[in-house]
């Protein structure tokens, strides 16, 4: 047994060697980056970028703003890198940068990309691959991703009105709105159908005190009359009717661009398979 023992603990320490070589030799191919300047490493990163290596444009950059966090190129760093992840796919790391350059830098001019990247990324959460290709109703998805990217761009608007992503962000807010005003439609319709009419009736009445000027707000009304009218609240369901019969008269209603009438043939017949449900 003695005899053993220095041939084994010969063998460890061989083994703690040749582990150390190896960590030495891993740790000398992780830092081929020593010595880098903040130029060398932002001109790696955009290369990567340009090159659609997002992977190794995120590693530059987050190795830029390690190694020079008070530099300019880091500043801009922490914005590029927001937008590495965004194109790379990953939503939520996009987000959180673009979060991260808002806290660090609030009165950069640059934050208004941020909150405007913060909205695209939350915006496309809500386009998969059936609606870029299919005719499906975007609507009838869960609103959560449509109210952040509605948060983002309001914040957009609201602090940088003058800014170059403001007028994008307006449409997109215009888009959303009239989708989240949708989404309350569907819910009181399938609230309808299981007669549940207070709570058909407690979303239509929703939409009209919170998304006034939508195309959703003519269903809403309808939908109220109906369901007041299974509840026996005659009253009400004629104060509903008459707001509706009154804002069509003003010409306050809007047309809805996904009325039956306005619909293409494939979006008929999405709809007539129920694919959306």
């Amino acid at each position: 047994m003695n005899r053993k023992k220095p041939a084994y603990r010969a063998f460890i320490l061989l083994l703690a060697i040749a582990l150390l070589g190896g960590c030495s030799l891993f740790g000398d191919e992780k830092d081929k980056t020593k010595g880098w300047s903040a130029d060398k490493f932002y001109s790696k990163a955009s290369k990567a970028m340009a090159d659609g290596d997002y992977t190794s444009a995120i590693k530059y950059y987050e190795l830029l703003e390690a190694r020079y966090p008070f530099g300019p190129q880091a500043r801009q760093a922490q914005l590029d890198v927001a937008y590495a992840y965004y194109k790379s796919g990953d939503p939520d790391s996009a987000i959180a940068a673009a979060d991260r350059f808002i806290q660090l830098n609030p009165d950069n001019p640059h934050a208004a990309y941020a909150y405007y990247l913060k909205g695209i990324a939350n915006f496309n959460r809500t386009l998969g691959f059936l609606e870029r290709f299919m005719p499906t109703d975007t609507s009838q998805r869960d609103p959560r991703a449509s109210l952040a990217s509605f948060k983002d761009f309001s914040e957009l608007v609201r602090k940088y009105p003058d800014s170059e992503y403001a007028e994008d962000a307006t449409k997109r807010l215009l888009y959303l709105r009239n989708n989240l005003a949708r989404h309350e439609i569907h819910v009181a319709n399938y609230y309808m159908r299981r007669g549940a009419y207070v709570a058909a009736a407690e979303r239509g009445d929703y939409v009209v005190k919170h998304y006034q000027k939508t195309p959703a707000v003519r269903d809403a009304l309808t939908i109220m009359a109906t369901a007041y009218d299974r509840l026996g609240l005659t009253d009400l369901a004629d104060d509903a009717r008459r707001v509706l019969a009154l804002n069509a008269k003003s010409g306050a209603l809007i047309n809805d661009a996904n009325a039956s009438g306005g619909k293409s043939w494939g979006q008929r017949i999405w709809n007539f398979l129920g694919l959306d449900r």
